[in-house]
């Protein structure tokens, strides 16, 4: 304990730094402002925004891009709220409650709840972080190639098994995110490979135009820029406490969605719409009056709302001890410390401690501010939400233009970018999920070169694999998950994520 102390405050003392505080705070305000706006959501938001994160360094920028990421999370709640139209995807099940407590004039309270409710998950989740991380990133630093390449292919069967989408369809856009990620000169022989003889794919693609030609451009392309803005329920600051009867069932709540949501939050897949939709599930079953749901029930507009902050952190484990992406966000993430020549894996923590310390102090510090964001300003986000997209949109494809070619001044990545955005807009048409190709695309070089230090160990012998107790116990896990979804597949049974795919694609309802 004394030694997690003292890296703490080794943290503080970079993450309180004053230009520190400012990314910090500049992600916490543009995560809000992402999660507050309908359609954009944090995985766009981070995408568009990499590029900017090129002038600074390694602390600077994953302190602002993960401040963009918990804090969609707690702007996605005001226009479910005010408006029930779900911010983020995880704000979903809050819109069923919380729009039905904002007509009985109650959004202030509401509001307050999941921005309490809001901070209290997060909070646990980097107290958590704080003592788990380290220890098992000394245990991670064990692991071999073998064991590494078993755990990220566990990880990408995981993540396609626990997506609301097709897990074949799934695989497949992982798979076409591996192919590119071998484009460029070959790390273990110097040959170029599939490069077109372009000199700048050399270095092979890189995330930064892929990532906002994807989700930046491509998003852009596939909503319509005459979404009719709804009525928005406007809240007085005078009425945003809430009652003593709402604070006490709201405390439960909120208990539950911080263990549920940061224990999924560990687990490969959209953790934080998956603990958001379970944690309303849970609320309902354990409620002494169910009937209450989807009338403005306090319960399921705390609970939801703790659970995807709680698991938006408990993401950043597997990625700060592991090197391990859970999701195509924490992947962009990656992709960011990679920009500066981090290396993100078990050697993180005593190669980059400033960096590791320092992006954990400033989640404590993020959460706070956060916490003072969303409540006084809630009169100016609802302004912001009054803009047409018609003028926002094309303010948005020059920044992600400028800043892809600012990048490496390459009007190959801005041609890259391009035809990713055609790409993501032609996946969504054909509902295709472009999230696992840039997941794929970020792990591609870690995979090939722990597969191959592996089959040079065994001298081409694919038993190595599970001849080691730890390998062969992941490999065996990503069968049995296979399994079970070709069960589900032959029989034509519906499972729980058939349902989420529902709740995810129509409007919620009770």
């Amino acid at each position: 304990m004394d030694t997690v102390l003292h890296s703490l405050y080794l943290g503080f003392s970079v993450a309180l730094e004053w230009h520190n505080v400012w990314y910090a705070f500049l992600g916490c305000l543009v995560g809000t402002l992402v999660g507050v706006l309908p359609g954009i959501g944090p995985l766009t938001g981070i995408s568009i925004l990499l590029p900017v994160t090129f002038g600074l360094n390694a602390t600077q920028a994953i302190i602002m891009l993960a401040g963009i990421y918990y804090g969609s999370q707690y702007g996605g709640s005001t226009t479910s709220i005010l408006m029930r139209i779900p911010g983020e995807a995880s704000s979903v099940m809050t819109c069923i409650d919380g729009y039905a407590m904002a007509k009985k004039g109650r959004a202030g309270s509401a509001l307050c709840i999941a921005a309490v409710g809001s901070w209290i998950g997060g909070t646990f989740g980097v107290i958590v972080l704080t003592v788990v991380a380290p220890p098992l990133a000394t245990i991670a630093i064990k692991f071999g190639p073998p064991e590494y390449t078993a755990l990220i292919l566990l990880g990408l069967i995981f993540l396609a098994y626990m997506s609301s989408t097709s897990l074949i369809r799934t695989l497949l856009m992982a798979s076409m995110g591996l192919l590119l990620g071998m484009i460029g000169i070959d790390n273990m022989t110097g040959h170029f490979r599939y490069s077109f003889d372009i000199a700048e794919l050399g270095d092979g693609i890189g995330i930064v135009p892929v990532a906002v030609g994807l989700f930046g451009l491509g998003e852009i392309l596939a909503t319509p820029s005459a979404e009719a803005v709804k009525d928005i329920i406007s809240p007085k600051l005078r009425d945003l406490l809430p009652t003593r009867k709402e604070w006490r069932e709201s405390a439960m709540p909120i208990t539950r969605g911080t263990l549920l949501g940061f224990f999924i939050g560990i687990i490969p897949g959209s953790a934080h719409i998956i603990s958001s939709f379970l944690s309303y599930a849970l609320e309902k079953r354990v409620s002494k009056h169910p009937e209450e749901f989807g009338k403005g029930a306090v319960a399921g507009v705390a609970g939801p709302e703790t659970a995807n902050n709680a698991a938006s952190t408990g993401a950043f484990v597997p990625l700060l001890a592991l090197g391990i992406p859970t999701s195509p966000i924490t992947a962009v993430l990656i992709g960011a410390l990679m920009l500066h020549g981090i290396s993100v894996g078990p050697t993180l923590v005593n190669e980059h401690p400033d960096v590791f310390w320092g992006f954990v102090a400033s989640m404590y510090v993020g959460n706070v501010m956060l916490l003072l964001l969303n409540l006084p300003l809630v009169s100016i986000f609802v302004w912001v939400l009054r803009i047409p997209y018609a003028y926002l949109y094309p303010l948005i494809i020059m920044f992600c233009i400028i800043g892809v070619y600012e990048t490496n001044n390459s009007i190959v990545d801005v041609w890259i970018m391009l035809i990713m955005g055609v790409l993501g807009y032609a996946l969504r048409k054909f509902e295709f999920d472009p999230a696992p190709l840039v997941l794929g695309l970020v792990i591609s070089p870690i995979l090939e070169q722990s597969l191959r230090q592996s089959l040079i160990m065994s001298n081409g012998d694919y038993f190595i694999f599970f001849s080691r107790p730890i390998s062969g116990g992941l490999l065996l896990v990503s069968l049995v998950m296979l399994a079970m979804a070709a069960t589900s597949f032959v029989l034509k049974r519906k499972d729980w994520r058939d349902k989420l795919a529902e709740v995810e694609a129509g409007e919620p309802s009770a």
